[in-house]
């Protein structure tokens, strides 16, 4: 197995679900409800050191079970190594814990997570649309969206006279 793999699962035991390393690309999946106590162990311990969270993306299984995998891509600068954690999520209870309050970079990766698979993501503390207009319908990257469903209309706009967004609407200064 992987070095990481080792001594994660020498910290963790059954916590780590399953692992596998091929051609130095160390990959572990791991429960929802263990999420957050790996993952600021992954950030703070100084044999990780996991300062970076280069991606975090929803997959879609459509006809597996769990149908879901929150995948998360981590980088250490420091250590020069790479950790692909998997997190699988169930259809009808599709949440994961957020990580923007460990990785700041979590915010944006998890509005376009739930904005187009559909992962709601609890304590973020901005959960909206980062892609799609605010009065889209469904989740396009899901496997079951119809290609040719038909949307809500949204009025045509002059964007010099009316940007986007509207002035005072999810804006913070």
């Amino acid at each position: 197995m992987g070095r990481l793999i080792d001594l994660l699962r020498e910290r963790f035991g059954d916590k780590i679900v399953e692992s596998h390393a091929e051609l130095g690309d160390e990959t572990i999946v791991i429960r929802r409800d263990d999420q957050l106590e790996i993952f600021r162990h992954l950030r703070e311990d100084p044999a990780m050191a996991f300062d970076f969270l280069v991606d975090e993306i929803g997959v879609d299984y459509l006809g597996r079970t769990p149908r879901f995998d929150l995948v998360c891509q981590l980088l250490s600068v420091k250590h020069r190594h790479r950790l692909r954690v998997k997190v699988p999520i169930e259809e009808g209870d599709c949440w994961a814990h957020s990580l923007s309050s460990i990785w700041k970079s979590a915010n944006w990766l998890e509005r376009e997570a739930w904005d187009l698979v559909g992962i709601r993501f609890e304590g973020h503390p901005d959960l909206r649309r980062i892609l799609m207009y605010p009065s889209f319908e469904g989740h396009p990257l899901r496997k079951d969206y119809p290609f040719n469903r038909r949307q809500p209309i949204v009025p045509e706009r002059d964007p010099i006279e009316n940007p986007w967004p509207p002035r005072g609407v999810g804006i913070r200064r």
